[in-house]
C-alpha cells in the first residue's frame, strides 16, 4: 500500500471512528456515555472504565480518531485549547528551556510568561520564520520548542521539519510541539514532519460548528502519551463526554468543510490582494507570501484562515467592520460561518502593546475565518464594506 493510500485510509478510519462499535444495541453511531462512574465486579476484577475523569468511552473514541488523523500513538482530549497547552507545559521542569514563537496566540503567550515568572520553566520567544531560525533555535538546546504554523494571526510559516531536525541533533531529548489548529490534520501532519506532540483547539475546525469548547494533545510515542495522561487525569483537564460526542459529530464532516472553506479563502485572498483599500494580505496560498514555498512543501493546502491590513486609521477599520453583514465580529474561528476578528483588541490584547507591535499586530490588522457560505455572497459582503469604509 502506498503512502497516499495509507493516508486516505487513515482519514476514512477517523471519520468512521466508533461506527458500529456499540455492543449493547449495535447502533451505527456510538452512544454518548454520560455516566461519571461504572459498576465494578469484585475487588479483583477492575473494569476498563471506573471513573470518567480517568477514562470515558466517548472521550476515548474521539482520542482514537484524533491520533489516527495525526498519525500519533494516542491523544489526550482536554476541556479547551488552553487546557491542551497547559497540559504539555507540565512536561517541563524548572531548569528546562521552552522556546516559543514571538507572535503566538495572545493567551498562550501570556500563560507561558506567567508560568515562567513563577519558575515553572525558562522561556524565550524567538523568530521561527527566517532561514536561520532552525539553527538559531537549535543552539539554545531547548527542552521544548512550541511551533505555531501558520501563526496566529499573521499566517507566518515555520519550517517544521527543519526546526525539528536541527533541534534533535543538538538535543535528542527535546520535545517538538506544533499547534495544528489553523490547518487541521487534513492539510498538515506535524508528526510526519518531526514533531513529538500536536495540539489543537478542537473548538475550531475539528468540531467546526461553534458549539463546543475543547482541546487535544496527540503524542507520537507511548511514553509521551503516558506522561500527558497522568497530568490530564491529575489536573482534571479532561474533556467532557458530551463535548467529545459533539466533536466526533463535527469530525465526520471535517474534510468536506475544510475543502469548501479553503476554496472560498483562496478566492477571497486574491480579491483582497487586488483591492485598492487593502494594504497587505497574509495568506500562505498567495505566491507573494514569504512562507509560500515552505507551505507548498509541508502543507496539503493553504487553509481557510487569512489576515489583511487595511489602508487608513483604526476608524476606517471600525467602519469596515460595522458595514459587514455576513462576516460576524467574533473571537473564535473554524466554524461553518465566516467570522472577522480584530486581533489587537481581541485575541492578542493580553500580549501587551510592546509584544503586539513586535509581532506586527497593528490596529489596522484584521483576521478572517472563512466559512462555507456561497463565495459570491462573501465577496460581495467584503466589497460593499470596503467601499463604505472608504466613503466615510
Amino acid at each position: 500500500m502506498s503512502d497516499k493510500e495509507k493516508s486516505t485510509y487513515r482519514r476514512t478510519r477517523a471519520v468512521q471512528a466508533g461506527i458500529g462499535s456499540d455492543k449493547a444495541f449495535r447502533a451505527i453511531i456510538p452512544p454518548l456515555h454520560l455516566s461519571s462512574t461504572y459498576k465494578m465486579h469484585g475487588l479483583d476484577n477492575a473494569p476498563q472504565y471506573q471513573y470518567s475523569r480517568t477514562r470515558n468511552p466517548t472521550r476515548d473514541i474521539l482520542a482514537e480518531a484524533l491520533s489516527e488523523l495525526e498519525g500519533g500513538y494516542s491523544a489526550c482530549v482536554t476541556s479547551s485549547g488552553m487546557a491542551a497547552i497547559t497540559l504539555f507545559l507540565h512536561l517541563l521542569e524548572p531548569d528546562d528551556l521552552l522556546i516559543a514563537p514571538y507572535d503566538c496566540y495572545g493567551r498562550a503567550y501570556r500563560l507561558m510568561c506567567a508560568l515562567s515568572e513563577k519558575g515553572h520553566f525558562k522561556l524565550e520567544f524567538m523568530d521561527q520564520y527566517s532561514p536561520e531560525s532552525a539553527e538559531n533555535i537549535a543552539v539554545q538546546k531547548p527542552r521544548m520548542v512550541f511551533i505555531e504554523s501558520p501563526s496566529n494571526p499573521l499566517m507566518r510559516i515555520a519550517d517544521i521539519a527543519a526546526i525539528s531536525e536541527s533541534v534533535k541533533v543538538q538535543n535528542p531529548d527535546s520535545i517538538i510541539v506544533c499547534d495544528n489548529t489553523f490547518l487541521s490534520p487534513i492539510l498538515q501532519n506535524p508528526i510526519a514532519l518531526g514533531a513529538d506532540l500536536v495540539c489543537h483547539s478542537t473548538t475550531k475546525f475539528l468540531n467546526g460548528h461553534s458549539d463546543v469548547v475543547g482541546g487535544a494533545v496527540i503524542a507520537k510515542t507511548r511514553e509521551l502519551w503516558e506522561s500527558l495522561d497522568f497530568w490530564a487525569n491529575s489536573l482534571g483537564l479532561i474533556g467532557a463526554p458530551f463535548d467529545s460526542y459533539m466533536t466526533l459529530r463535527g469530525l465526520r464532516t471535517l474534510e468536506v468543510r475544510i475543502t469548501r472553506a479553503q476554496e472560498n479563502a483562496g478566492i477571497i485572498a486574491n480579491f483582497l490582494d487586488n483591492h485598492a483599500a487593502v494594504e497587505t494580505v497574509f495568506y500562505p496560498g498567495l505566491p507573494g507570501h514569504k512562507g509560500y514555498e515552505i507551505a507548498q512543501k509541508q502543507q496539503a493546502g493553504a487553509g481557510a484562515m487569512l489576515s489583511f491590513r487595511l489602508k487608513g486609521s483604526r476608524q476606517v477599520t471600525a467602519n469596515f467592520i460595522d458595514a459587514l453583514n455576513i462576516f460576524a465580529l467574533a473571537q473564535s474561528l473554524g466554524g461553518t460561518e465566516s467570522l472577522i476578528n480584530h486581533p489587537a483588541s481581541m485575541t492578542h490584547v493580553s500580549m501587551g502593546a510592546e509584544a503586539r507591535e513586535k509581532a506586527g499586530v497593528s490596529e489596522n490588522l484584521l483576521r478572517l475565518s472563512v466559512g462555507i457560505e456561497h463565495i459570491e455572497d462573501l465577496r460581495s459582503d467584503l466589497e460593499m464594506a470596503l467601499n463604505k469604509a472608504l466613503e466615510k
